[in-house]
């Protein structure tokens, strides 16, 4: 195992660390996605286990990454768990992945989400939007390359903003609301009962949830920056994972306390409707700021994590050497955050996000597996010490495993031919790290 540079800054605290978890997965889906859950699982009791269920699964894998982060504390995070359990090859197809189409498909995701929704405000057409989403992609960048200091600050401060909106809605919802489902005392006499949810539906709604909760793992990235990663990466990552957690179900009992479950089922940008039915117009503007806000906030900690992996890489020479230089004055990895605003920003430009992100997203989830069952390996290295209680063990690997599982043959059954196109895409990285390798060992001799 290599010794971590002294060329990066241990400028990241506890507070800054929980604030990049929270942050990073309190992004725009919360204000969305409900009514995806709502679809496949149309009941109140149903919803809210959903996404009490996802939150609980998120936690094992936060878990997961918590055992590893305090047994491999360095920059790199899943990448460095995957090479140092498996191989350098397991953790190159990680980063290729990540590079090419998972991590630099969420900027360009994400960031046309935040351009949309400045469009609310000042409308754009289909060039203005790609523009201001290249922009926030500069701009994010530009802040992450002038320390990471400068960056996690800025995380925590939208963090607390965030919250503090999200506080806010749930005062305004709870104390000006009602009509919806937790107002009503009985259900109509002539109402028929609701159909029971199978278990694909379910499953389905699990999915969906899942996805909302994603992110949790990107703080591992920059442990190399954290002071005592091994102690406060792991604290991190379950306090920011139960924070989102309770954020989450709590805004989804104040959209049910405003809308009618049918009418939550059927709204595009649930948030913003039930905004509207307390507050008026103004309410659509209230959220639509709010989503920038929180946007914006992901996106910093989405914006930090990715480099460090590439950094880590370049390191261990898999990937060119540059990517691992670090800037003399701000001590970042600066050629990393340009190469990835550049894919990303290219993302934008041609429109190609959108078949890339969602052929090869599931197939991180794979990844997320062989980490769970890389901690079941090292449990069983002597001289290994846990730093969960033991009867969190095996119950919490195999959890996230299944659940890993379950969002990968999900997505098979229901695209498989886009999904096979997606591993296919990935495991192009092996003839690639194969080819440099070996050419590497030959300029060596």
């Amino acid at each position: 195992m290599s010794a971590e540079p002294a060329a990066l800054r241990r400028a990241i605290g506890l507070p800054h660390a929980t604030a990049l978890v929270a942050g990073t997965i309190l992004g725009a889906s919360i204000f969305v996605q409900p009514s995806e859950i709502s679809l496949h699982v149309p009941s109140v009791t149903g919803m809210m286990a959903v996404w009490l269920l996802a939150g609980l699964l998120t936690l094992c894998g936060a878990l997961v990454c918590a055992e590893l982060a305090a047994a491999y504390p360095h920059t790199g995070g899943v990448y460095v768990f995957l090479r140092e359990l498996f191989s350098p090859a397991m953790g190159f197809l990680w980063g290729w992945a990540m590079l090419w189409s998972v991590h630099s498909g969420i900027i360009a995701a994400m960031s046309v989400i935040l351009a949309r929704y400045v469009g609310y405000f000042f409308p754009l057409d289909d060039a203005g939007t790609r523009a201001v989403a290249i922009a926030a992609i500069v701009m994010l960048s530009v802040l992450n390359y002038t320390g990471v200091r400068t960056s996690s600050t800025a995380q925590l401060v939208l963090t607390i903003a965030k919250l503090a909106a999200v506080a806010l809605i749930l005062v305004l919802f709870l104390a000006m609301g009602g009509g919806g489902e937790t107002e009503r005392a009985t259900p109509p006499v002539v109402a028929a009962a609701p159909a029971p949810v199978g278990l694909r539906e379910f499953a389905l709604a699990l999915t969906a949830g899942l996805f909302s909760y994603g992110g949790w793992h990107m703080v591992t990235y920059s442990a190399g920056e954290t002071h005592d990663a091994a102690r406060n990466i792991p604290r991190a990552l379950m306090g920011g994972t139960l924070l989102v957690t309770v954020c989450y179900l709590a805004l989804n009992a104040a959209y049910l306390h405003v809308l009618p479950l049918e009418e939550m089922t059927r709204s595009v940008r649930v948030a913003a409707d039930a905004a509207e039915r307390v507050v008026g117009p103004a309410g659509g503007s209230f959220i639509s700021a709010l989503v920038i806000l929180s946007t914006l906030g992901a996106l910093i900690g989405i914006v930090l994590a990715g480099p460090r992996v590439y950094y880590a890489m370049a390191r261990d020479g898999i990937v060119f050497r540059w990517l691992g230089d670090v800037h003399a004055r701000f001590q970042t990895p600066h050629r990393a955050i340009v190469a990835q605003a550049v894919v990303a920003s290219a993302l934008v430009a041609t429109d190609t996000y959108r078949n890339l992100f969602t052929r090869v997203i599931y197939t991180e989830w794979i990844f997320f597996a062989l980490l769970a069952w890389g901690v079941m390996r090292l449990r069983r290295r002597a001289g290994f010490a846990s730093i969960l209680p033991r009867w969190t063990y095996p119950a919490v690997p195999l959890l996230f495993i299944a659940s890993s599982l379950l969002i990968v043959v999900n997505q098979v059954l229901a695209t498989p031919r886009e999904a096979a196109y997606g591993l296919l895409l990935v495991l192009a990285g092996l003839p690639v790290y194969y080819l440099w390798t070996r050419n590497r060992q030959g300029a060596a001799q």
